[in-house]
């Protein structure tokens, strides 16, 4: 069997999105304290049961993304793309409720607020055949 690669630009744009979703899951499942302090979040100390729930985060992130790049279908593509546009909507969620409005509107959150949506966005354009 051999590796698939999209020939056409709409599907690299999602092909390459779901990728890099994917590589970043490996990176929190085999390495959270260092992505932790990568992102300039804090650890919890001496608790590992947030490491756990980091790695299993990280371990659905792979998932998900390995198995829309190595099956290839718009359906996988669009579960992809729904499921950052919730997690973005998490993400907006906890910057108005859970640090009081402004004070959580950082420039880190902003950041990844704009990750998210590029990420999110490029599945989206293929499924929809904007591209």
């Amino acid at each position: 069997m051999e590796f698939y690669f999209p020939t056409e630009t709409g599907e690299q744009l999602a092909f390459a999105s779901a990728a890099l979703f994917a590589l970043l899951g490996l990176l929190i499942m085999f390495a959270p304290g260092i992505t932790l302090r990568g992102l300039g979040l804090s650890g919890w100390e001496g608790r590992r049961e947030g490491l756990a729930a980091l790695r299993l985060g990280g371990g659905m992130m792979t998932g998900l993304g390995a198995s829309a790049v190595m099956l290839a279908q718009p359906m996988l593509y669009l579960a992809y793309g729904i499921t950052l546009g919730v997690g973005l909507f998490g993400l907006i969620l906890s910057i108005l409720s859970d640090h009081g409005g402004a004070r959580g509107a950082t420039w880190r959150n902003f950041h990844l607020i704009i990750a998210v949506t590029v990420l999110g966005i490029l599945p989206f354009i293929y499924v929809f055949g904007l591209v």
